[in-house]
């Protein structure tokens, strides 16, 4: 499918969620319309897997008999279930009784069955409780389906039900499903809910295009990011992964067998599920990403909360977007934690150092972590100077991205990108300020593939650009504090054109003469007329 394809349906597809969600807010038919999809999706790929094992023994229906196929094979077949599904396991990580898949759901919704919600609801629990080998609990706990928004009696939400379900088989009919268009489409409907729903949705939606920056930062090798990608990854972390598009696109750039392992911690639980949805939609299966719903700041995974240096996870690449300068209770007990007692703690109003200093605890000695932050880091006073003096002294501090405004739905504040690592060759930070490198949208700017180009590779070549990039000694910075204001470094001011006063005052008495000729022959006219001069 091409780019204009995957963005005709992903347009089709909002369209339906706008015209059929009616009095609800789009927080709340987001979760509706993703599920589904998700739904969709998990059938597509589990029927497909099916009819693949089962080979000629996989029912072929009359071309106007909308029932599941393995519906009637598992109904021939009872004995047999049981070690088809063991199969099923072993190569797809997960079944879906017949009952339950999209083909079945839809042909409930198009002949209006009255027990379509009732349904939904049972298939919903299979799918958390019995469809994976790990649980999947509470995955569906956002979807109300008894909701009164839905209709106010069981029959209303039930009937609303079919006519959301109809019309998004309806919509996708149109274009090929593939795993990969269906999990792009989940994507694209994300940025639009983001879009559509101002700074709450804007929380868990990190834009693609900077989302590619940070994922083809940390993808290059640590050391020597000119001699390009790294061979693999062991691991990539993001604890606030909102839906999961950073960790995705970090996949992406490897390719599906690049990372070992991913990681990603979220506190709200709509976007939790969003994330888990997101990793099984891009065909990642459950025994390769790890989604835990928690706080970072008080560091409550087990996974990450072991006190043992044996068993620290230690991480290839660290990306992140975390809220900005997000009010948190730092206490005595955190000031003792291992990921703070070495530089201290982010003040009260603003998490952001707490947020970097837990996810460079993470990082591995040869790895990369690129993170999203306010500019007020670079040059805030107080503990957060001394956190920055020390990560600078301590070489940690490789590189300042500041990035153009209004890029992000949930401010139109400027950011910056700070990529750090443990071990780090050049003495000096490389700043690059693309501040003015941007298209200019009605209510967002946008990054094109050249803005995203043009920093990557300043960043991997370490390059030096009049009015964009600079290598900065270790000196020059001391000198400055260790304030790192991009502009101090890096100003974008065109330089004032320089005025030669002689060739101006040379210019100005040219047209003066001109002026006095000028009135002189005028003059002559009007003695000629017989009329008085000027």
């Amino acid at each position: 499918m091409t780019q204009d394809q995957l963005s005709q349906l992903g347009k089709t597809l909002w369209a339906i969620a706008d015209d059929l969600r009616g009095a609800m807010n789009a927080d709340d038919f987001r979760d509706y319309m993703l599920s589904f999809l998700f739904l969709r999706y998990l059938s597509d790929n589990y029927e497909a897997a099916a009819q693949k094992e089962l080979g000629p023994d996989y029912p072929a229906l009359a071309t106007d008999d909308r029932r599941a196929p393995l519906a009637l094979w598992y109904q021939a077949n009872a004995a047999d279930v049981p070690a088809f599904e063991k199969q099923m396991r072993r190569k797809v990580h997960y079944v879906i009784h017949p009952d339950y898949l999209w083909t079945s759901i839809f042909d409930r919704a198009r002949t209006q069955n009255a027990e379509l919600l009732q349904t939904l609801e049972r298939g919903f629990q299979y799918i958390e409780n019995e469809s994976f080998s790990s649980t999947f609990q509470g995955l569906f706990s956002e979807i109300n389906l008894n909701s009164e928004k839905l209709g106010r009696t069981p029959a209303d939400r039930n009937n609303k039900l079919c006519t959301i379900l109809g019309r998004i088989a309806e919509g996708i009919a149109q274009f090929s499903t593939t795993s990969d268009i269906l999990g792009d489409a989940y994507e694209y409907l994300i940025g639009q809910f983001a879009s559509g729903s101002g700074k709450k949705a804007g929380e868990f939606y990190t834009p693609q295009a900077v989302s590619t920056i940070l994922s083809r930062i940390v993808t290059l090798d640590s050391q020597e990011p000119a001699t390009g990608k790294k061979q693999r990854l062991s691991c990539v972390l993001d604890f606030a992964c909102g839906s999961g598009s950073l960790l995705l696109n970090v996949r992406h750039q490897m390719g599906a067998n690049g990372i070992g392992m991913i990681y990603g911690q979220e506190k709200n639980i709509t976007t939790y599920n969003l994330a888990r949805m997101n990793m099984l939609l891009h065909g990642l299966k459950d025994t390769e990403f790890d989604i835990y719903h928690g706080d970072t700041l008080t560091n409550d995974w087990p996974l990450l909360n072991d006190r043992n240096p044996a068993k620290k996870l230690k991480c290839d690449a660290v990306v992140a977007n975390p809220p900005f300068s997000y009010r948190w209770e730092p206490n005595d007990a955190l000031g003792e934690d291992f990921r703070y007692k070495s530089h201290g703690l982010a003040p009260k109003s603003a998490a952001d150092f707490a947020f970097l200093l837990h996810g460079f605890h993470y990082l591995g000695d040869e790895g990369t972590m690129a993170i999203i932050l306010p500019h007020g880091v670079l040059f805030r006073g107080g503990v957060e100077s001394r956190i920055r003096t020390k990560l600078l002294k301590d070489g940690h501090i490789d590189t300042v991205i500041g990035l153009p405004a209004h890029l992000f739905f949930s401010t139109g504040i400027p950011v910056c990108i700070l990529v750090l690592k443990k071990c780090k060759k050049p003495d000096d930070v490389l700043f690059i300020n693309a501040a003015e490198h941007f298209e200019k949208g009605k209510r967002q700017n946008f990054l094109r593939p050249e803005h995203i180009d043009k920093i990557v590779d300043t960043y991997q070549h370490r390059k030096d650009e009049d009015r964009y990039s600079r290598r900065v000694s270790m000196e020059e910075i001391e000198k400055n504090d260790y304030n790192l204001n991009i502009s101090r470094y890096v100003s974008t001011a065109q330089p004032e054109e320089e005025i030669d006063l002689a060739d101006v005052h040379a210019r100005l008495r040219e047209i003066d003469q001109r002026v006095t000729e000028a009135a002189a022959e005028h003059n002559g006219y009007l003695k000629e007329l017989g009329l008085a001069g000027v």
